[in-house]
């Protein structure tokens, strides 16, 4: 969602149709990030027992539970208000004929009404906040695809 998706369809897609397509996409990433990072997780558990852990493998369990229990996390608790709050802001925008542009936000007649505005900021602080959750996951997978090449023989 966020570098290739996210961005291609921001700059190609009217801003109501992108918000209904990140409605749809957003619940199935988070949901299909924390199931393979889960599964990751045991897979890397089963091989590699608690008793044998050293501070590298301990830093690799702690980088994929981060990366599983934040895409859990902004999954169940952040994604439903925002959702909630996409929908609520397209249809003000709707009733006031704006919405329609690409690539950007113009609030138009919207951009003096306070219900509006706290909306909109609300609709922010929690999507930058995904967002930057979400950058924070692909860290902690980097960190372990970084491990697993650094384990890589090559013939």
């Amino acid at each position: 969602m966020t570098f290739v998706s996210g961005l291609s369809l921001y700059f190609a897609l009217p801003r109501h149709a992108f918000g209904e397509v990140q409605r749809v996409l957003f619940p199935r990433y988070f949901t299909i990030n924390a199931c393979l990072s889960l599964t990751t997780l045991l897979i890397f558990v089963k091989h590699h027992p608690v008793y044998t852990w050293d501070a590298e493998i301990a830093v690799q369990v702690g980088a994929m539970s981060g990366a599983f229990f934040l895409e859990l996390l902004i999954r169940l608790y952040l994604t439903p208000p925002l959702l909630q709050l996409i929908v609520q802001k397209n249809s003000l925008e709707r009733a006031a004929g704006v919405g329609t542009e690409i690539g950007g936000q113009n609030a138009g007649p919207l951009k003096n009404c306070p219900y509006y505005l706290k909306i909109h900021q609300a609709f922010r602080r929690l999507h930058v906040s995904i967002a930057m959750g979400n950058m924070l996951t692909m860290a902690c997978t980097v960190l372990h695809l970084y491990y697993i090449a650094s384990k890589l023989c090559v013939l």
